[in-house]
């Protein structure tokens, strides 16, 4: 009896250690246009392998070059599950059918934080010398059809954001996807990338449990001197 009392005991003492995050970068460089008024857009692939754990935070990068803003919708899937739009048409609401004019982004979006990247505008924006938006954002998030009225684009909230990735493995194959909606102007998208923090899975032990057993293992020696 006194030793299945002792076991007991030591294992109510044993906790999960420290969880250690790693974050590794991924950068795709593609020159790839896409195509003018074409919803078919172009779907550009992406693979990432020997990552350890799983997803517990991302963050995306964009570089497109030329075109009109508000022509552009953009989404991105991962290989396990996730889904996010990062680009819907900005700028296209009830006030304004045709959306931001701007000529391309070279911005990242954010899990956590930043400005709608929808309305940019609102928020006191910077933009580099060949005119692209810069800075942190939050994404689009606006998961309708980007044909849908104006109004209809504006007033739907964000829900496909980048949270949908937490907890997926990130090995496999990412999709960006993009398309422009509207005549008039080319984008280029010069390169994209993936900020990928991923936590292990099943912690490991810490010293507390390590020390808890030797305490245990202590006491059970005593108990069998006497």
């Amino acid at each position: 009896m006194k030793f299945f009392y002792l076991a007991a005991m030591v294992v109510t003492l044993v906790v999960p250690g420290a969880v250690f995050a790693d974050t590794t970068t991924v950068n795709f460089s593609v020159n790839q246009t896409i195509p003018d008024a074409d919803a078919n857009g172009v779907a550009l692939a992406g693979n990432v392998s020997g990552l350890v754990g799983l997803i517990s935070d991302l963050t995306v990068s964009v570089n497109i070059t030329n075109g009109f803003n508000g022509d552009l919708y953009a989404y991105l899937t991962g290989p396990n599950g996730g889904f996010a739009v990062l680009l819907n048409r900005t700028g296209v609401s009830s006030l304004s059918p045709v959306g931001f004019g701007n000529p391309g982004f070279n911005i990242v979006f954010t899990n956590a934080g930043g400005n709608d990247v929808h309305y940019y505008q609102n928020f006191n924006p910077t933009f580099n010398a060949g005119g692209q938006l810069t800075g942190v954002w939050a994404p689009d998030g606006r998961n309708i059809d980007p044909t849908s009225p104006p109004a209809s684009i504006g007033a739907t909230s964000p829900t496909a954001l980048l949270n949908s990735f937490n907890g997926t493995d990130p090995n496999g194959i990412w999709v960006l996807f993009l398309a422009d909606f509207s005549n008039g102007g080319l984008s280029i998208l010069k390169n994209w990338g993936l900020n990928i923090t991923t936590t292990p899975s099943v912690p490991e032990p810490g010293t507390l449990a390590l020390l808890s057993f030797g305490i245990g293992l202590q006491m059970l020696l005593k108990q069998r001197r006497r």
